[in-house]
């Protein structure tokens, strides 16, 4: 058992290893400019969406050329939302979007859905393809799909979803070797926290005087 251990542990430094060795240059500028959409976003400046369109758009091709296409398709969509986002957030002053609450009725119907969604695509991925963790990748894909729109409406509690997704992500890429990204995932659940206290004092700023001093 000790000895699988430290062998599992090795073939683990031996894969992040490799992975340093064949980092390409265009997946470099992909991390940097998704770390780069999740710091403007925590910051609810538009600019996180032009980020997140770069990004998105290298990632798209990266994928392709890996022939990871539901991956690759999965960011054709994030592309589409980058232009949905930016457009949501182009406003200024009294018509700027502002950071709204969903009751928690609403998140639990949209997570029901988002659950059937998450099943029906996760068997499908189990039946007609050699997918690994169908149905755990599926869900990853179904919820991020949603909470992404959530962004783009500047509902606060999309950060709470992120952080579980990130964590299922995690436990993902790590069961397939894949340590950098791992670790980059890591950094993704500290800024989904952060992300979550600051756009809740942002929300607390924006409600009336009046409702402030009642609560």
């Amino acid at each position: 058992m000790q000895a699988d251990f430290w062998g599992w542990l090795g073939g683990a430094f031996h894969s992040a290893f490799g992975e340093m060795q064949v980092l390409s240059a265009w997946e470099g500028v992909a991390v940097i400019l998704a770390m780069a959409y999740l710091l403007l976003a925590m910051k609810r400046s538009r600019w996180c969406w032009v980020a997140a369109f770069a990004s998105t758009a290298i990632y798209t091709v990266l994928f392709y050329e890996v022939a990871l296409l539901m991956e690759s398709a999965l960011n054709v969509y994030y592309m589409g939302m980058a232009i949905y986002g930016y457009w949501l957030w182009r406003q200024d002053g009294q018509d700027e979007l502002k950071v709204q609450r969903w009751p928690l009725k609403q998140h639990l119907g949209i997570i029901a859905l988002t659950s059937i969604a998450s099943l029906a695509v996760g068997h499908l991925m189990a039946t007609f393809t050699e997918a690994s963790f169908p149905y755990l990748d599926a869900a990853t894909t179904c919820f991020a799909v949603m909470t992404t729109f959530l962004v783009a409406k500047k509902v606060l509690e999309n950060w709470l979803y992120w952080v579980v997704i990130d964590v299922v992500s995690i436990y993902l890429y790590l069961s397939k070797g894949l340590m950098m990204t791992s670790l980059l995932f890591v950094f993704y659940v500290g800024l989904a926290v952060a992300g979550y206290f600051v756009w809740r004092a942002a929300a607390a700023e924006q409600r009336p005087p009046e409702l402030a001093l009642k609560s």
